[in-house]
C-alpha cells in the first residue's frame, strides 16, 4: 500500500487554491478535492498497523496555519511543481511534522527523511524542458508574477490524516484511511 501523512485543506481554502489556476498549455492542475499539505511521503509499506499505533502517540495542540506565497521545484533546472507556500514558518507545523517522523522512526520503516518545505502543490509542469519556447516560458512567468506576493485565508489545523495513494492513468487517487485529532501536550 501506497501511503502519506498530510493535513487536509478546507473547501473554502481550496477554492481559492483553485482560483489561482488559468489554462496553462503543459501544466496539470492538481484538482481542488486533492489539495493537501503532506507532512511525510511514507510510499510503499505493509507496516500499516504499526504505522497507525505510532501515529497515536503525536501530540500537538490545534493552531493557525497561514497561506501565503507562490513557488517552484525545483528552484534550479526547468521547473517541475507549482505550488502555494504556508507563510511563515509555523512552529507548530513543525512540531506536528518533527512528532510524525519520530512515529515513523519508531515502526522502522526505512524511509528517506528529507528537508521539509511546506507547500501545497498547485500543479505540474508536464510539458518536457526542450518543448519550453520563450512563448510558454513568457505565459508562465506572467502567471508567476501575477501571484508572487499571494496570501491566502488562514486555516485551523485540528487534525492530519493517513492517506492511501493509488497511481492512475488520470492522476492519482487520495483514499483516507485515518484520522488523527491534534491534542494538547
Amino acid at each position: 500500500m501506497r501511503l502519506f501523512v498530510a493535513i487536509d485543506v478546507p473547501e473554502t481554502v481550496r477554492a481559492e487554491l483553485a482560483g489561482l489556476a488559468e489554462p496553462l498549455d503543459g501544466v496539470a492542475w492538481t484538482r481542488p478535492e486533492q489539495l493537501h499539505l503532506t507532512l511525510r511521503f511514507i510510499g510503499e509499506t505493509e507496516q500499516r498497523e504499526g504505522l497507525e499505533a505510532a501515529l497515536e502517540r503525536v501530540r500537538v495542540e490545534p493552531f493557525i496555519l497561514p497561506v501565503g506565497g507562490i513557488g517552484v521545484f525545483p528552484v534550479r533546472g526547468p521547473v517541475k511543481v507549482l505550488w502555494a507556500g504556508l507563510g511563515r514558518a509555523h512552529t507548530r507545523l513543525f512540531q506536528l511534522r518533527q512528532q510524525v517522523d519520530d512515529a515513523l522512526l519508531s515502526v522502522d520503516l526505512g524511509i528517506p527523511m528529507p528537508n521539509f518545505h511546506p507547500h501545497i502543490t498547485l500543479g505540474r509542469v508536464t510539458l518536457p524542458p526542450e518543448q519550453r519556447d520563450k512563448k510558454w516560458l513568457a505565459a508562465f512567468e506572467r502567471w508567476r508574477k501575477a501571484r508572487a506576493a499571494y496570501e491566502g485565508p488562514p486555516f485551523k489545523v485540528a487534525d492530519f490524516h493517513l492517506y492511501a495513494s493509488e497511481l492512475r492513468a488520470d492522476g492519482a487517487v487520495h483514499t483516507r484511511l485515518r484520522t488523527y485529532a491534534l491534542k494538547r501536550e
